[in-house]
């Protein structure tokens, strides 16, 4: 993907507690040419946001209070809603410990990013998920 015109249709939630890397993210994400941001504080309130905006792909955060990433990651997987439980999850956080890892990809994380996270490193990250979308509603005959 290479300009703005190809994120036209393409929202992205940001699970974050602090506001100024919410802010920052939303910075890079217009940077790269995605428009449409919605934000949530912490785990609970991605999910009412999902629920609310029904975005592309989010991208989480793993340590807030009162609920984490790996709290929301595990719940949106374990969602029957299929849309809901299949949508998108990049983990972008400074916690690059095995565990959080391990945990991660047992719950099918979209992808990893350990922050700060630079535009070309998140625009590769979010061009990849996209391709693997696209190709998930081909062979879906969408």
């Amino acid at each position: 993907m290479s300009d703005a015109e190809d994120y036209k249709g393409v929202s992205v939630l940001i699970v974050e507690d602090e506001a100024t890397t919410r802010a920052s993210i939303r910075s890079q994400l217009r940077q790269i040419g995605i428009h449409t941001v919605s934000e949530a504080a912490d785990g609970k309130a991605g999910l009412n946001e999902i629920a609310r905006t029904r975005p592309t792909l989010v991208l989480c955060d793993v340590h807030m209070q009162p609920v984490d990433g790996r709290q929301f990651l595990k719940m949106v997987r374990t969602v029957k809603v299929e849309w809901v439980k299949n949508i998108p999850i990049i983990f972008l956080t400074a916690d690059a410990n095995p565990d959080t890892v391990s945990f991660a990809k047992e719950f099918h994380i979209n992808g990893y990013l350990v922050k700060p996270v630079s535009v070309k490193d998140l625009k590769t990250r979010i061009d990849l998920v996209l391709k693997s979308l696209d190709r998930s509603s081909q062979a879906q005959g969408l």
